[in-house]
């Protein structure tokens, strides 16, 4: 097993983006200072993650200028499918060339009003359909656990340079697990937010029904929390409760539904399943009501999401030239979109029924909180596989069929508009991370979070360094 990190004694040591930010309001260490430092980590294992889309060379960091912002002097890197102003956004395609962006898109703004430093771009598979960083011809991004594994998608790059110690916060979005499933594979906390929580990014205007949350990885749940109230300091959405400021575990009893059977019919390998038990087990300990539940939805829901995942590429595709650039190249796709859009067309006359019944997935999710105010599963069916199990190189019927066994649990959140939130609270014998989600109703992100601060603290969560036997860069 190969590791890699670069974790070292320098102005960012082990620090969580909290805790950085608290240095430079107290005149310790400065942005700039922060910003180098995560540069040169870069420069050191980048080399083998590949984690960067832009920015690193091609721009210098952009430094806030609101001082008293919550992460003020923190640096990060935006994920690329967001536009940052003299960047070009790519969507991990190798369809077209990417022009520099005229502007920030919306939620960078949101995102760099937290007092965020810019540093560059987080690289992502294309247009974020898949659930691992790979690509036709370039090289995967690569999981700082171990070389050989992926880190997950869609925000992979973001993962792997939170994970890997280069930055302790980096932007993610999420239309089908995208936050979750990296921050299973890397070890981290990822907070899928409610729909409409945070400013929209640009895309969500052009889909059917709206699935795609912005946010944020890290290694600490207080980085998480902190960054929420930061972005509610920015804007909160009128018709959502706020999240507000939260320090630590509610003292209240909660009853949560332990769900771990899947709706597309994969096998739940030993070690996730352990991870869920030995939740549950934290859980009742904590005083806790834990109880096994039935999923709200039938396989139907998995054959119509795939339906509308299909949908999506075959709009991807067919507006390429109009949306993105001109150079746009249908063929050039990976195989993964091409074989989303053949499906899509080959079954065309399912999509109106699909989206029928994708539109009335909220009601039936809410039900699991009648009983339940939190819900606990598995974020996958098992482990990070290895680099190419589910590349865009594997043929198309069997990619799909890995992926769908693989991302079983997390798209019910996305079309239900509902937070949920990974955090990595168990290992495999092997030393990879495993995830675990909790779900709770649409608009309550705060029990989640004092849910995870109460794991956080029975089971602190493990880093890289943590590792026997491990040095920076392996």
């Amino acid at each position: 097993m190969t590791t890699i990190h670069s974790f070292s004694d320098d102005a960012l040591g082990d620090h969580d983006a909290v805790a950085l930010a608290r240095l430079v309001r107290d005149r310790q260490v400065s942005p700039a200072e922060l910003a180098a430092a995560a540069l040169t980590r870069a420069q050191l294992v980048d080399p083998a993650l590949r984690a960067i889309a832009s920015g690193t060379s091609d721009i210098p960091p952009r430094f806030n200028t609101n001082r008293d912002a919550e992460l003020f002097g923190v640096p990060t890197f935006i994920k690329d499918n967001t536009d940052v102003s003299g960047l070009p956004t790519t969507h991990g395609s190798e369809a077209f060339t990417a022009r520099p962006a005229a502007k920030d898109g919306a939620f960078t703004t949101q995102l760099l009003s937290t007092g965020l430093t810019l540093i560059g771009k987080s690289r992502m598979p294309e247009f974020g359909f898949s659930a691992t960083t790979e690509y036709m011809t370039q090289p995967p991004v690569r999981n700082p656990w171990n070389l050989d594994h992926s880190i997950g998608a869609s925000s992979g790059g973001s993962a792997a340079l939170v994970a890997s110690g280069v930055v302790p916060i980096a932007h993610a979005n999420d239309g089908g697990g995208s936050i979750r499933i990296p921050a299973a594979c890397g070890g981290l906390v990822g907070l899928k937010t409610s729909r409409g929580r945070f400013v929209d990014g640009e895309q969500v205007k052009h889909l059917p029904i709206h699935m795609i949350s912005e946010g944020v990885l890290t290694r600490s749940v207080r980085d998480t929390a902190a960054f929420v109230v930061a972005c509610e300091n920015y804007w909160r959405n009128p018709n959502l409760a706020p999240i507000g400021r939260i320090h630590g575990p509610a003292q209240r009893t909660l009853r949560v539904g332990v769900l771990i059977d899947s709706v597309t019919g994969g096998t739940v390998d030993t070690p996730t399943r352990a991870a869920i038990e030995y939740t549950a087990t934290l859980l009742e300990r904590a005083g806790h009501i834990v109880e096994p539940i039935a999923p709200p939805v039938t396989s139907q829901f998995a054959d119509d999401f795939v339906q509308y995942w299909a949908l999506l590429a075959d709009l991807a595709t067919g507006t390429g030239r109009l949306v993105l650039d001109r150079s746009f190249d249908a063929h050039n796709t990976d195989g993964l979109t091409r074989g989303l859009r053949a499906h899509h067309r080959k079954h065309l006359h399912r999509t109106p029924g699909a989206l029928r019944r994708l539109r009335k997935i909220p009601a039936l999710y809410a039900q699991m909180f009648r009983r339940h105010e939190i819900v606990l599963s598995p974020v996958l069916s098992h482990t990070t596989p290895r680099i190419g199990y589910i590349a865009p190189t594997v043929e198309f019927p069997e990619l799909i069929g890995r992926l769908r066994r693989y991302a079983a649990y997390t798209p019910l959140n996305n079309i239900a508009g509902t937070p949920a939130i990974s955090l990595p609270l168990r290992h495999s014998a092997d030393h990879l991370p495993i995830g675990v989600q909790l779900s709770a109703a649409y608009g309550d992100e705060r029990t989640l979070l004092e849910l995870a601060y109460l794991l956080e603290a029975e089971k602190p969560f493990e880093r890289i360094p943590d590792l026997p036997q491990t040095s920076p860069l392996g």
